[in-house]
């Protein structure tokens, strides 16, 4: 089976700089980074990288060639991302001798993503096949809609959080992953608990302390405790997290062991600085010690 991604990809520019900017002020930056990023980047690396088929959905302006190169890199099918006339999307973050950090994102292309180029690459689904879509693109409702009618598994990581896109997918949804404060805030905007959705699979993501799955079939709630690390660079952790998910499942894994093994992936991930370039391989997460 394939796993479909409408998801965004950035590049993430890091400026190390002495300290952070005042109003009016201006800086020389005394180190420069680039990066792959935005969740929809990792998340396809990762799946790929788990040993998934991936197909990334999304859309780059002429300065992100790159990007798609890299995603190429990492066994990603990129055939399905556009080149638009508007600039790559992009996060420029600052960041000071104590690690403080202000950041500045940029949607970019990630916004421009066609109804055409979804429909042309859903049709080419199959029914089964996985859909996951985040909130850092255009077109969220109509894919989750699509993918529903397509008999797809449809999958939605609810960040950036925002109660009103997250509610428009709702009704299409198979499975959910959430953190925890995005967990309190759904329900304060919906009234009902995860196992009150009417969604078959809902996972909560909880950081250090692991992650949650509600089953609405059978009624029960399993933690998945994570592994005890050092971390380095917690970046993309979640990312990751849902990334091995969904390649486990794709790979007809029980619920209860494509957790166990996106944790691991989560947990080795965080001992490396960066985002989607350091994500581990599958041999990498089978074969850690923890």
């Amino acid at each position: 089976m394939a796993i479909w991604n409408l998801g965004s990809i950035n590049a993430d520019m890091v400026y190390a700089l002495p300290h952070l900017p005042a109003p009016g002020e201006t800086l020389a930056a005394t180190d420069l980074q680039q990066f792959l990023g935005g969740k929809g980047a990792n998340m396809s690396v990762a799946a790929a990288r788990a040993g998934s088929h991936v197909c990334h959905i999304g859309a780059v302006g002429a300065d992100g060639v790159w990007a798609v190169d890299r995603l190429t890199e990492y066994g990603v099918d990129t055939r399905h991302i556009a080149e638009t006339d508007t600039p790559t999307g992009h996060a420029i973050i600052a960041v000071d001798r104590q690690a403080e950090n202000q950041i500045i994102l940029f949607p970019g292309a990630n916004r421009e993503i066609s109804t055409d180029q979804l429909g042309q690459a859903l049709t080419q689904a199959e029914s089964g096949d996985i859909l996951i879509i985040q909130n850092e693109t255009n077109m969220q409702a109509e894919a989750a809609k699509m993918g529903r009618d397509l008999g797809l598994r449809v999958c939605y990581a609810a960040a950036p959080f925002d109660a009103t896109a997250v509610q428009s997918v709702l009704p299409f949804l198979d499975l959910l992953f959430l953190n925890e404060v995005e967990a309190q805030q759904l329900q304060q905007a919906t009234g009902k608990t995860p196992m009150e959705l009417g969604i078959a699979d809902v996972i909560i993501t909880l950081g250090a302390k692991g992650a949650r799955h509600f089953c609405a079939e059978t009624g029960e709630i399993q933690d998945f405790p994570a592994h005890r690390v050092t971390a380095v660079d917690t970046t993309g952790a979640g990312d990751t997290f849902t990334g091995y998910v969904l390649s486990g499942l794709d790979r007809s894994l029980p619920m209860p062991q494509a957790m166990a093994l996106a944790a691991r992936a989560a947990a080795l991930m965080v001992t490396r600085p960066g985002t989607a370039d350091v994500i581990p391989d599958l041999k990498e997460v089978q074969e850690a010690s923890f």
